[in-house]
């Protein structure tokens, strides 16, 4: 005759364990407002886009303010019309003055205020990009972009965290520019053709992370997929007849 055995408890829970792992890790990362491209060279020029997701289920984002870094000046700074959008810069006084091709500039942008038009903004499941051109670039290691983020029920999302290398990321992290020296034997020109390379025209240059991420998830499915498989069949080799003596 046949004895049939209850299933063991201990086997499936550690396969549902797995598989809450696995569509943990495989569930969408918290969006926040980042600068892109994420890297660029000292002393030359590029296009860089500040790309702000809306994450509010119910408002809109009518306003966003960029500041630039006090610590880090810019003497070039210019923005590209978006439709839907007015934009305001304000400037301050810097000393020492920057050197721009052999002028020395006495100002520089401190900020840039995007504004929607009435009954405009990033709606929510939305983004929107806002590409700013700036050079030269300065001589540090990387420039920190506060952001300020205003819904339009008065939420107010603050972008100012500065991440520290080796550390959890922040909630609310600022974006941030890595600036990296330029090749001693690079001409201006070259700093600036490589800056306005493709992956500086504001597009997205995640995709070799997002590959990677995807590949992971894919290998841990594989992975749930085999051990479901061996629990089923450690199920059915206990269920088969126990031969009589």
């Amino acid at each position: 005759m046949f004895r049939l055995r209850r299933p063991a408890t201990a086997a499936a829970l550690a396969l549902a364990a797995v598989a809450t792992a696995v569509l943990g890790l495989a569930g969408p990362a918290s969006a926040h407002v980042t600068v892109n491209p994420k890297e660029a060279t000292q002393g030359g020029y590029g296009r860089f886009a500040f790309r702000v997701p809306n994450e509010s289920d119910t408002a809109s984002t009518t306003k966003v303010e960029v500041f630039l870094p006090e610590d880090a000046p810019v003497g070039s700074v210019s923005t590209m019309p978006v439709p839907g959008w007015t934009v305001q810069a304000e400037k301050r006084k810097v000393d020492p003055p920057i050197d721009v091709h052999g002028s020395q500039l006495t100002e520089a942008v401190a900020k840039l205020t995007f504004t929607a038009a009435s009954g405009g903004g990033v709606k929510p499941g939305e983004f929107q990009e806002f590409p700013v051109s700036m050079g030269p670039l300065p001589q540090v290691d990387q420039m920190v972009f506060k952001v300020i983020q205003t819904y339009s029920d008065g939420n107010v999302s603050r972008w100012i965290e500065v991440p520290t290398p080796g550390k959890e990321e922040p909630e609310h992290p600022a974006p941030v520019l890595k600036l990296t020296a330029a090749s001693p034997s690079a001409s201006p020109a070259a700093n600036v053709a490589a800056n306005a390379s493709p992956a500086a025209s504001g597009g997205d240059d995640d995709s070799d992370g997002s590959a990677g991420t995807a590949l992971g998830v894919a290998g841990l499915v594989a992975g749930l997929a085999g051990l479901v498989l061996g629990g089923l069949a450690f199920l059915r080799t206990r269920r088969e007849p126990t031969p009589k003596s």
